[in-house]
């Protein structure tokens, strides 16, 4: 059962990769943002963001006593679960302006291929740069430390996506 539990955490193995882990975890996050926009409405969106960080929560704290580390860098279900939160604000805009709530095919056109990747990786640098409080939230106890900082990695890629949508009159 535990290797079921790490393989998991793991991001279905992908955190082995011995480098870059976080980058490869954040990139299986964005099918768990495709896999939710599949949904097609807003209620199970926001429901999978929450059952995603819950499941993070408990994943990356057993990860975390099955390989006897703090926050280990193989453990990137704290990743993928952050992904849809950072493109949260933009989905509502798009739902909000347009009636219709967004498709991945939306995300990943050509037209918007490179605005998904500048939030991709504006994750990945509030993630490995950690600005207050995000380095702060790490010394919750358990797998809370390893999944709030990258929940509030994704608020900080928030912020950064509704100023560029209000700057260019998307909102």
């Amino acid at each position: 059962m535990n290797a079921f539990v790490l393989w998991l955490a793991q991001g279905f193995g992908i955190g082995r990769i011995p480098v870059a882990p976080g980058t490869f975890g954040s990139a299986v996050g964005l099918a768990w943002f495709a896999l939710l926009l599949m949904t097609g409405h807003p209620g199970p969106y926001l429901v999978g963001c929450a059952v995603g960080l819950a499941l993070s929560v408990w994943l990356c704290g057993a990860g975390e006593k099955i390989l006897k580390a703090k926050d280990p860098g193989s453990v990137v279900a704290d990743e993928i679960a952050a992904i849809p939160i950072c493109f949260l604000g933009w989905v509502v805009a798009l739902w909000r302006n347009t009636g219709v709530f967004p498709t991945p095919s939306y995300f990943f056109s050509k037209h918007h291929l490179l605005p998904t990747l500048g939030v991709f990786l504006a994750f990945r640098l509030f993630d490995v740069w950690k600005p207050w409080p995000v380095r702060q939230s790490q010394s919750f106890p358990g797998g809370w430390g390893v999944t709030v900082d990258d929940a509030l990695a994704a608020v900080y890629v928030n912020v950064v996506v509704i100023v560029v949508l209000l700057c260019s009159g998307g909102l």
